[in-house]
């Protein structure tokens, strides 16, 4: 029997990850699952996030996803290791949940010329300290600088990230870590809503400073994953379905869902 992949976010941010897996591995099969009534999770505790995040999980397993993606830098570096490390090998060890961290910091070695990089993401990711971790423990030499960027998803869930308002708030965070480290020549999108504000991004960065993305460092990882883990690619159906499920109302995700995806869905209310 085949399995699903299962894709996790607290909201819609999300789908900028999902849209880059769908587009290079259209073949497989994909449950997309936002806790939309619970967002966002970037002010809440390491406890509620990895319990939410716990729920989500299992809610997708339930859903018969032997392979989840935590397409959410907060759930990432907030839940992630507990739940690989401690509810994993009781759940089912034969299952895996992956984070979009790791990927990301992977892609910088390769980017930054001056070795300063800069964070931005929510106050959850930055105060977790994830990003820094993980880049000490693969590129030591790296200066690291973060910058919390609180109103930002807000932005692009009301639809506001391409108004000339959005404007101050992109400006305002983006001079605060540059005043922090003027050498920085890479900067990491680490919230997966940054995407929709990356035009006005590149407005105010100076030219030359690599912009990183994650959607596509983390396909093109979930890609090599599988090719080194044929036991568990095997087990993945490829039918080229997707379903959407979501925790708020399913009208409003399905609108809020064609901003991020160019394309009409139909989700389907879950309760967790």
């Amino acid at each position: 029997m085949k399995f699903p992949i299962g894709i996790f976010d607290s909201g819609y941010g999300g789908l900028t990850i999902f849209k880059e897996i769908h587009r290079q591995m259209p073949e497989y099969d994909y449950i997309y699952l936002g806790d939309n009534a619970r967002a966002p999770y970037g002010t809440r505790s390491f406890e509620v996030v990895y319990k939410y995040t716990l729920q989500a999980v299992k809610r997708l397993f339930d859903e018969g996803c032997i392979l989840i993606i935590l397409a959410c830098n907060t759930a990432s570096s907030k839940a992630l290791r507990n739940i690989q490390q401690n509810d994993l090998p009781l759940i089912d060890p034969q299952k895996r949940v992956l984070g979009v961290i790791r990927p990301t910091v992977e892609s910088i070695d390769s980017l930054t010329k001056t070795r300063h990089i800069g964070i931005l993401g929510t106050q959850g990711t930055i105060s977790s300290g994830s990003y820094i971790m993980e880049i000490q423990k693969l590129f030591p030499d790296i200066k690291v600088t973060g910058e919390a960027c609180p109103m930002w998803v807000s932005l692009v869930e009301n639809s506001e990230h391409d108004k000339d308002g959005a404007d101050y708030f992109v400006r305002q965070h983006l001079d605060a870590i540059l005043k922090k480290d003027s050498l920085i020549d890479t900067v990491i999108l680490g919230c997966t809503h940054y995407p929709l504000l990356i035009n006005k991004i590149r407005k105010y960065l100076p030219s030359g400073v690599n912009i990183v993305s994650q959607g596509k460092y983390v396909a093109a990882s979930l890609k090599d994953y599988l090719c080194r883990h044929p036991e568990i690619e095997e087990r993945c159906s490829t039918g080229g379905n997707c379903r959407f499920l979501t925790t708020e109302s399913e009208e409003k995700f399905s609108g809020m869902a064609s901003l991020f995806l160019q394309e009409n869905i139909k989700a389907e209310r879950i309760y967790l």
